[in-house]
C-alpha cells in the first residue's frame, strides 16, 4: 500500500487513570507515608516529622526543597529524573524513587494532596483537589500560590493530606514506616507523632554476610533468635534495596516447620529491579534469578547452623538426663549394698546429692578409645596398640559421643552416648563402660519426652549394672534391676 500522507497523534492520559494509579498501585494505603517519607530522603532531608490525626496527615521535612522548575518535574507523571539523577546533591544518597508516580498513593486515602516547599528565595503551595480537579475538564492545571520565604524555617518540604477517607492505626503506620524508609541511614531521623522511630533489631545469634556476585553485593544479617523470642506471625528475611524494605522472603525455609520463627534479619541488594508500588521484585530478571542463587548458598549456611545448635541442645540434654539417673542410681545401690557390684558404697562422703559419688562432667571426644580397667575404672585416651588384645574392654567413640563417669567406692563407672546405628544394640557393656546407642529408635522417641527421658536412661543404666553383677540368670538380673529402678526412682 502506498503511503498519501504523514501527520502526527497527540498521545493523551485520561485524568481518571491517573487517579487510578493511586487508588490501585498501592495494595496499603498506609504506604503513601512510606514513600513521602522517602521522597525526603531523597531530597537530603535530615529529619523528617510524620503527623497522623483522623482529620490530617502530615509530612514535613528540612530537606533541600522544591524551586519552580522542581516543582514542574515533581508533578511531571512517569519522570525519570531520579534515574538520571541516582545520586543527591548533598548527601550524595542513592535516591529510592525511580518512578515518579509515588505522590499519587496518596489519592487511596485523601482527596486533598497540599505541597508547601522552601528552596532558598523560592517558596509556593500547590493544591491538588482530586474532586476539584476532575470537574475541572481536561485542563490539567493545579492551583498554585508564589509565598513570601520563612527564612526561620529554611528549605524543606511539607506535604498535608486532608478529607481522609480511612482510618489509620499508629501501629500499623510505625510498622510500614520501620520497614520501608532507611531508618539506619546517617544523618536521616524520621518520627512519627513526636516519637523517634528506630531501627528493628533482633536479639540472638548475629551473622553478618557481604556476597558479591556479577550484579552487585548482597549484604547484610541474619539473626537466629532464641526460641523464647521466635514469633510464627512474623516470618521471613527482610530484603532491602536502597535501605528501604520491598518485601519478606522465606527462601524455602517454610518447609523448615516452626523453626523458621527464628530466622530473621535484612539483606540489602540495591541492583534488584522493583516493580513500580515497590511491594515485589522483576522475579523474571536475570539480577532476580541470581540473587535467588546466591541466597540458597547462604540460607543453606543458616540450615547447618541450625542443625549443629539442635545438636547441642540435645547433647545437653543428654548430658543431663545421664548426669540425674547416676545421682539416682547412687542412692539406690547405697540403699542395697547386696545388689551393688561394686561392693558397698559409701554414705554421707563429699559428693554429688549427699553420698560418694563424683560426676564429672560431659566431654566432647574427638574419635579416640577409652579404656576401663576393671577394679579401678579410669576413662582416659590410649595410644593404640601393636597387638590386638584378643578381648579388649575399649569400644571406639565418635567425635559426638557424650562421657560421663562416676565414682562408687572404689570403683567408677563411665556411660557413653554415641551413635551406633538404628541396627545396633539399644545399649550394651565392655567392662565398667555403659554404652548407649543413640541412633536406637526407642532412644529416638523417649528422647523427645521430658518427663520420662531420666527414667529411660535409668532403666539402660540398671539393666547394664544388674548384668555386671549377675549375668548368669537372667530372671535374677531382671528382679535386681527391678529393685534398683524401684528405689533410685521412688520420691
Amino acid at each position: 500500500m502506498k503511503v498519501r500522507s504523514t501527520g502526527e497523534l497527540e498521545v493523551m492520559v485520561d485524568k481518571r487513570h491517573i487517579v487510578s494509579i493511586g487508588e490501585r498501585l498501592y495494595t496499603e494505603s498506609v504506604e503513601l507515608l512510606r514513600e513521602l517519607v522517602n521522597n525526603a530522603y531523597d531530597a537530603d532531608a535530615t529529619e523528617v516529622k510524620v503527623d497522623v490525626t483522623p482529620a490530617k496527615i502530615t509530612v514535613r521535612d528540612n530537606g533541600t526543597g522544591m524551586d519552580m522548575e522542581g516543582l514542574k518535574l515533581y508533578f511531571l507523571i512517569g519522570s525519570d529524573i531520579k534515574v538520571h539523577n541516582s545520586k543527591s546533591p548533598r548527601f550524595g544518597r542513592t535516591r529510592i524513587g525511580q518512578f515518579g508516580i509515588g505522590k499519587f498513593a496518596s489519592l487511596a486515602a485523601a482527596s486533598r494532596f497540599e505541597v508547601i516547599t522552601q528552596h532558598k528565595d523560592f517558596a509556593a503551595r500547590v493544591v491538588f483537589d482530586k474532586d476539584e480537579w476532575e470537574a475541572s475538564g481536561k485542563t490539567w492545571h493545579l492551583p498554585f500560590e508564589v509565598l513570601e520565604p520563612d527564612r526561620e524555617q529554611g528549605d524543606g518540604t511539607t506535604i498535608i493530606l486532608s478529607r481522609i477517607r480511612k482510618t489509620f492505626q499508629q501501629e500499623d503506620v510505625e510498622r510500614k514506616l520501620v520497614e520501608g524508609v532507611p531508618l539506619r541511614a546517617p544523618e536521616f531521623t524520621v518520627f512519627l507523632n513526636g516519637r523517634r522511630l528506630v531501627p528493628r533489631s533482633h536479639i540472638g545469634q548475629k551473622i553478618p554476610l557481604l556476597e558479591g556476585c556479577k550484579f552487585g553485593i548482597i549484604s547484610g544479617e541474619i539473626v537466629i533468635v532464641p526460641g523464647s523470642l521466635a514469633s510464627m506471625t512474623d516470618l521471613g528475611i527482610e530484603v532491602k534495596v536502597k535501605g528501604a524494605t520491598v518485601k519478606k522472603d522465606l527462601f524455602g525455609m517454610e518447609t523448615w516447620g516452626k523453626v523458621v520463627s527464628r530466622i530473621k534479619g535484612e539483606i540489602s541488594a540495591d541492583f534488584l529491579p522493583v516493580t513500580s508500588d515497590r511491594s515485589n521484585f522483576v522475579t523474571d530478571s536475570p539480577e532476580y534469578q541470581e540473587f535467588l542463587r546466591v541466597m540458597g548458598k547462604i540460607i543453606g549456611r543458616i540450615k547447618k547452623m541450625l542443625g549443629k545448635e539442635a545438636n547441642r541442645q540435645a547433647d545437653n540434654k543428654a548430658g543431663r538426663a545421664v548426669k540425674d539417673a547416676l545421682k539416682r542410681i547412687y542412692k539406690a545401690l547405697a540403699m542395697n549394698p547386696d545388689l551393688s557390684p561394686f561392693g558397698p558404697i559409701p554414705i554421707g562422703e563429699e559428693g554429688v546429692g549427699g553420698g560418694a559419688a563424683l560426676i564429672r562432667g560431659t566431654e566432647k571426644r574427638t574419635e579416640k578409645e577409652v579404656e576401663i580397667k576393671p577394679g579401678n575404672a579410669r576413662t582416659k585416651p590410649k595410644k593404640p596398640e601393636r597387638k590386638k588384645r584378643k578381648n579388649p574392654l575399649v569400644k571406639k567413640i565418635t567425635p559426638s559421643a557424650i562421657v560421663r563417669k562416676m565414682s562408687f567406692g572404689e570403683s567408677q563407672v563411665a556411660v557413653c552416648l554415641d551413635f551406633f546405628g538404628a541396627g545396633g544394640p539399644e545399649c550394651f557393656s565392655e567392662g565398667n563402660v555403659v554404652y548407649i546407642n543413640r541412633d536406637h529408635p526407642l532412644f529416638e522417641r523417649e528422647s523427645q519426652k521430658t518427663a520420662t527421658y531420666t527414667m529411660y536412661i535409668g532403666r539402660l543404666l540398671t539393666q547394664e549394672i544388674a548384668m555386671m553383677h549377675e549375668s548368669r540368670s537372667p530372671r535374677m538380673a531382671f528382679n535386681r534391676q527391678s529393685q534398683l529402678l524401684k528405689d533410685a526412682f521412688s520420691e
